[in-house]
């Protein structure tokens, strides 16, 4: 398929500088064709990726792989209206969320992020992830997993959010690291126009595909794991 269309830059640059209901009316066709480009992409890379993972899911619609225009301002005075970025997902497991292992695409006016992984690990997957960081055959495998990624010598895989180890884990641990993630995910950054060319789609599947084992661990080790007993 062809690459996005160039009415998504102009989109997403045209509202990081006029975040307003004006700008954003007058631009209609713009948002239009984006979406319809995300869209086209959703339809064509979505069956594909489930040689990489046949449970993936997608659907090609807003609310769905396509993230929404619109922010929640409600509880959380001074957020522009307008979202200046365009978010692709495709997830694992019944319900949609960005706590699901999946494939990622954010596109911006500044740049693209082809990711792979679980973007938030809440509880009680974090306790799952938590235990299967230190249980050798699960830990050593995401290490070699880690590794292997990081030979390649094009993806950054992280990333910590903690300062300090969880309590009941062993902060000298020799993965100790992997403890202080609460998000456990790999990407490629790329520049924005990287998202013009016609076969933007074939890098975008390439990436994914270098990145898939870090998306098999989690949704092996953590989100396929039973919930723990209160």
């Amino acid at each position: 398929m062809p690459g996005f269309p160039p009415e998504t830059l102009a989109f997403l640059r045209g509202i990081a500088a006029n975040n307003t209901k004006d700008w954003f009316t007058a631009n209609r066709a713009l948002y239009d064709a984006s979406v319809e480009g995300a869209k086209a992409f959703v339809e064509s890379v979505g069956p594909r990726l489930r040689e990489l993972s046949p449970a993936i899911r997608f659907e090609p619609k807003i609310g769905a792989s396509l993230s929404r225009v619109n922010r929640d301002t409600r509880f959380a005075k001074g957020k522009d209206s307008y979202r200046d970025n365009l978010d692709l997902w495709f997830w694992h497991g019944e319900r949609k969320g960005w706590d699901q292992p999946g494939f990622y695409l954010r596109i911006t006016g500044e740049g693209v992020w082809i990711a792979a992984g679980m973007m938030h690990i809440l509880w009680p997957q974090l306790i799952a992830y938590r235990d299967a960081i230190v249980d050798d055959r699960s830990g050593e495998a995401l290490v070699d997993t880690v590794a292997r990624i990081d030979a390649l010598g094009r993806y950054q895989v992280g990333y910590p959010k903690r300062k300090t180890v969880p309590k009941g884990y062993d902060k000298d641990h020799p993965r100790a690291e992997y403890l202080l993630y609460e998000s456990l995910w790999g990407h490629l950054q790329l520049p924005p126009e990287a998202i013009l060319a016609a076969d933007f789609d074939e890098t975008a599947l390439a990436a994914w595909r270098d990145l898939a084992p870090l998306a098999r661990w989690l949704l092996a080790e953590v989100t396929a794991k039973p919930e723990p007993s209160p």
